[in-house]
């Protein structure tokens, strides 16, 4: 089943010194993961048009992705400045640019993808795991869906909206098919 973990994308880079260091070093950086991934979930405006992503390297915190307000950019980086252990964070979010034609696609998108009836259970979610990254009418599908045929069909779907001029799908499926 879905988590709303699973809805980041989780980078763990590790240095290898030492085995005992590392296992330290291991079980330190997952617990920064867990707390830094259930900080950014808990954002009060992270939403379906928005894509956090970060990676822990020791006691460093490197956030990625795209959103679409400046305030969210800034919350995430705030939260993680709080958690216990974290000693810098370099904040490489992107934020989008504001466009109307964007905002009509991602609307569009969001339908197209939300309204297909095998689909449609994944908006049922607090924050639902297809994220839909809209940048100057290009579309790009990121999170996590149960199979590779949803992920497939969201993108077709995705592909299928006016005025997109192309789609790039991120979905990852847990399950393989065989």
């Amino acid at each position: 089943m879905m988590n709303l973990r699973s809805t980041l994308t989780f980078v763990l880079v590790l240095g290898l010194p030492g085995i005992a260091l590392a296992q330290e070093k291991s079980r330190s950086d997952g617990r920064l993961e867990r707390e830094v991934g259930h900080e950014l979930v808990m954002l009060p405006y992270y939403g379906v048009f928005d894509n956090l992503a970060f990676k822990v390297d020791g006691y460093r915190v490197t956030l990625l992705g795209e959103v679409i307000r400046p305030t969210l950019k800034s919350d995430a980086e705030a939260v993680v400045k709080k958690v216990e252990g974290v000693e810098s964070v370099d904040n490489q979010i992107e934020v989008l640019p504001v466009s109307p034609n964007d905002d009509r696609i991602r609307l569009a998108v969001y339908r197209a993808v939300y309204r297909q009836t095998s689909l449609s259970r994944y908006a049922l979610q607090a924050i639902p795991p297809i994220h839909i990254i809209v940048k100057n009418g290009n579309v790009s599908l990121e999170g996590v869906v149960e199979t590779e045929a949803d992920k497939n069909l969201a993108g077709i779907r995705a592909h299928g909206v006016s005025g997109v001029f192309s789609v790039t799908n991120h979905l990852r499926a847990e399950k393989q098919s065989s």
